[in-house]
């Protein structure tokens, strides 16, 4: 896979998740009225899931890349250890974890925003950019893949729309008091 492609996929994944989940945080945790307690646990979500996809993408990332390393070395009937071929496979592990861990902390906070700047509304805020910030994500998924952007932009927003209103309706018909 083209490397511009792959590092903006984890841009797009990283994004994606952050936005989403730590959307499903304020939405639950603004039930409860408090504003800080809204965004201490949607800070405290955001670092742990961004956390969790770099080091997630670290391992998987990392087995894939060098496993194809070492069906390499079959063919080429030697090891590749210490080699330029090495060194820049475990550079592109370490620089996709980290764009993934990255934009996910990026995206995060993009939910948690309306909440630390705005008196009131800032639960229709929070789903309003980020179902917005969900449709340029699609743009630039479709012009980085050369598809149709608005087709993308539609699909992106479109499914973060019907999560964003999924967890609303459950959250604010089922509160746990």
């Amino acid at each position: 896979m083209d490397d511009k492609i792959e590092r903006s996929r984890y841009i797009i994944l990283g994004c994606t998740s952050g936005i989403l989940a730590i959307l499903g945080v304020v939405t639950g945790a603004s039930v409860s009225g408090d504003v800080t307690f809204t965004i201490n646990a949607a800070l405290a979500g955001a670092v742990a899931l961004s956390l969790a996809n770099g080091a997630g993408s670290f391992v998987t990332v990392g087995d894939t890349e060098l496993g194809k390393l070492s069906r390499l070395e079959k063919p080429l009937m030697r090891s590749l250890d210490n080699t330029k071929i090495e060194q820049l496979t475990k550079k592109k592990i370490k620089v996709n974890s980290l764009i993934h861990t990255s934009a996910c902390f990026v995206g995060s906070m993009l939910p948690i925003l309306p909440f630390m700047l705005l008196e009131s509304q800032q639960l229709e805020v929070s789903m309003g950019l980020s179902i917005a910030a969900l449709a340029v994500l699609g743009v630039y998924w479709g012009r980085i893949m050369e598809q149709n952007m608005l087709l993308h932009s539609i699909r992106m927003a479109g499914l973060g729309a019907v999560i964003a209103l999924l967890v609303n309706l459950l959250f604010r018909h089922i509160q746990i008091t």
